[in-house]
């Protein structure tokens, strides 16, 4: 006979940057989704998975919810709306070390419209006074609220994660196994390593350049005998400009970006990784349907 377990779908909604693939990652125990200082850094709703001997609870992390100024951006809040569809449990994630603005209210209405708990999560709380997150909790624990529960936590800090995991497999079904216990994403390795390119050029570059960028995988092999993957990348940006700001002087910043993002990529693939990128214009793809496909934005 089949062993029931929890099992089920829960997708992490908020505005950009507020801490929503930082708290997925503390959940699973290990880094799937990239993270940045940056806002709009997650641009697909990518599956993590948490399988333990009681549960199975496939997360999707989703794009920020925002005013979208691009065919990208309309790509990226798509996802993330569509998300809400069929799932089982619903977190709403605010920075609590910010103002509360009406796009958060926006997005907890959202979230209230779908037929599933509603967890909400006050983010960065290790950031904030005592008589701040008081506050909050007061205006939040509200009757007009209906949040089936409201957790403080400091998703980097892991402080109260524990205790998202437990509400979670609360509200959780009895389901089967969707995926085996291994497997802790539903994306190709492919696509984690062209993330985890894409997160060295959001830690060193500014301005509207990481936002502009993308990365595609040419190829990717494992030597004979083993021990080494060679990995082939192009970074793509929109203009000659920015194409001159990530090869940097004399090369420097492309090298750079190479370095990080091999040592990730080793730990990542546990074996020894040759990188090699090449920086090319497409002018304005974040609006070209035609490359937004090709590179897995469909």
């Amino acid at each position: 006979m089949e062993k029931k377990i929890k099992s089920g779908f829960v997708s992490v909604i908020g505005r950009p940057n507020v801490g929503k693939s930082t708290l997925i990652n503390q959940l699973l125990g290990e880094r799937i989704t990239i993270i940045s200082s940056k806002p709009q850094t997650t641009r697909n709703s990518i599956r993590c998975i948490y399988t333990d001997e009681k549960s199975q609870i496939i997360f999707i992390d989703t794009p920020g919810i925002h005013k979208p100024l691009s065919r990208l951006g309309e790509y990226m809040v798509n996802a993330a709306t569509e998300s809400l569809k069929g799932v089982d449990v619903i977190i709403a994630v605010i920075d609590a070390s910010l103002d509360i603005t009406p796009a958060d209210m926006d997005i907890i209405e959202i979230a209230k419209e779908v037929k599933a708990p509603v967890i909400l999560v006050l983010n960065k709380v290790d950031k904030i006074e005592k008589s701040r997150l008081e506050l909050l909790l007061t205006k939040f624990s509200t009757d007009e609220s209906h949040f089936d529960c409201l957790i403080p936590v400091s998703a980097k800090e892991g402080l109260n994660t524990n205790v998202v995991l437990e509400e979670i497999v609360k509200r959780m079904p009895e389901g089967p196994l969707y995926f085996p216990a291994d497997i802790t994403t539903d994306v190709t390795e492919r696509f984690v390593v062209s993330e985890f390119i894409r997160e060295k050029i959001l830690e060193l570059t500014s301005d509207e350049v990481p936002h502009g960028t993308a990365v595609e995988i040419e190829a990717m092999r494992e030597r004979e005998g083993g021990g080494i993957i060679d990995i082939e990348a192009n970074i793509y940006c929109e203009k000659d400009s920015h194409k001159g700001i990530i090869i940097g002087k004399q090369g420097k910043m492309l090298k750079e970006i190479g370095s990080r993002a091999r040592i990730d990529l080793e730990n990542l693939l546990d074996c020894k990784v040759n990188l090699q990128l090449w920086v090319k214009v497409r002018k304005n793809w974040r609006d070209n349907n035609s490359i937004l496909r090709s590179l897995g934005y469909k």
